[in-house]
């Protein structure tokens, strides 16, 4: 039962609404709020917390409750809009303002459909549509359907043409150029958490926003790798099938994400007399990863092991035939023997980098599982032993280290050949 008093009429909108009708699991719900006033929802215990514009929290529940409102263009950029939030305004009002018709459509209290911009048949339809021409005063708008998409695409949907073109004309006004980093960064990571990761530089790409927002990702497109080792020959292609990997291994884990999508920003520099090979492509990667992560504010969580992920991917494709000294260095430069997640989550970037090639999706990654045991047999070599020996300081851990490498040396299998 909704608590609120009678003058007020509450709606479930947007998601709640469209997953619905698309037979997905609900996870949250949003209400709006027709014919209240925020002093009235506060007299009813409800707890603001909304910064550009009333959202309340239910006393009881905690679900976010949003007064219906209208929205006038001030200036250019994400943050340049005035709110009306009277109670006059219609839930009609508040669901035109929204961006995308399947998000536009509510529910009342009886569970009746209120559909005034055809949602529902656009959910059918398999269709991502703008509501209206004020689309496009909202840049963030663009990463919007460019994530939706990577949500939906596995289920059939695509953009209307006329929004396609709707977000061509944005880019080309400059529109875009006005994303604040942490809004770019906010719609990144929730579209490489999403299960078709590609499909939102795919978007991107084709109405010109992902010049914009992330050069180093463009620059890939049309640089050429080697066909023996990469038959999609491709980086920006490659670069796509790795994130789809990577959401596939990790589902929903934007950090190995991130570090999927980074891994081979090198590439775009390699002078074009080299091509196609890319000679220490994964040094040169770190400039340009480190550029993406101060532009955006990434966390540095996944800047870190971004940069790690660039600087030794190759290192782990060629587990297989490295000395056990080089296999112990890999470990220590990943910090794994006090980090020992970093090892899984690296390695779990480097197998969607193998696996992410034409032809290759169902692939063995059999260096994963050799760095994987040769962890555990490092790990098992404590300092102990050492210290009854009655060795001290420097010579314990030199001790220790010996019996790595000599641990690994043990489990090595037959030399075999990798790839670059």
């Amino acid at each position: 039962m909704l608590w609120h008093n009678r003058s007020m009429k509450i709606y479930r909108v947007g998601g709640a609404v469209r997953d619905k009708l698309l037979g997905r699991a609900v996870k949250d719900i949003d209400y709006v709020v027709v014919g209240a006033t925020v002093g009235e929802m506060l007299r009813l215990g409800y707890r603001a917390v909304g910064k550009d514009f009333p959202v309340f929290l239910h006393p009881k529940t905690n679900e976010e409750y949003a007064l219906a409102r209208t929205e006038r263009k001030t200036a250019p950029g994400y943050h340049g809009f005035a709110f009306n939030t009277d109670p006059s305004v219609t839930l009609e009002d508040d669901l035109g303002r929204r961006d995308l018709t399947i998000n536009a459509m509510a529910e009342d209290e009886d569970g009746k459909l209120i559909d005034p911009h055809h949602g529902a048949a656009d959910v059918r339809d398999r269709v991502l549509r703008h509501v209206s021409p004020a689309f496009a005063e909202d840049p963030v708008r663009v990463l919007r359907v460019a994530r939706f998409l990577a949500r939906f695409a596995p289920l059939g949907f695509r953009v209307a043409d006329e929004t396609r073109e709707l977000m061509r004309d944005m880019v080309a006004a400059g529109e875009v150029e006005h994303l604040v980093p942490e809004r770019v960064w906010a719609e990144l990571r929730k579209a490489l958490g999403e299960p078709t990761p590609s499909a939102f530089l795919d978007c991107l790409r084709a109405c010109g926003a992902l010049r914009v927002v992330l050069p180093e990702i463009d620059a890939l497109y049309g640089v050429p790798q080697r066909a023996e080792y990469h038959p999609e020959i491709d980086t920006g292609v490659h670069t796509q099938m790795v994130i789809d990997m990577a959401a596939r291994l990790a589902p929903g884990d934007d950090l190995i994400g991130f570090c999927a999508l980074t891994h081979d920003l090198g590439k775009a520099l390699t002078p074009v007399e080299e091509l196609p090979r890319h000679i220490m492509h994964e040094e040169r990667g770190v400039a340009p990863l480190r550029a993406v992560a101060e532009r955006l504010r990434v966390p540095n969580e996944h800047a870190d092991l971004a940069i790690l992920s660039c600087r030794l991917h190759l290192l782990a494709h060629r587990a297989l035939e490295l000395r056990p000294q080089t296999v112990l260095e890999l470990f220590e430069k990943l910090d794994a023997f006090r980090k020992p997640q970093r090892l899984v989550q690296f390695l779990t970037v480097c197998e969607a980098d193998k696996r992410g090639r034409l032809g290759c999706a169902e692939s063995d990654y059999p260096q994963g599982e050799f760095l994987r045991a040769a962890f555990v047999a490092t790990m098992d070599v404590k300092a102990a032993p050492f210290v009854e020996k009655g060795l001290q300081g420097p010579a314990i851990a030199e001790a220790q280290r010996k019996a790595r490498v000599q641990a690994i040396t043990d489990i090595m299998p037959p030399r075999g050949e990798a790839d670059a």
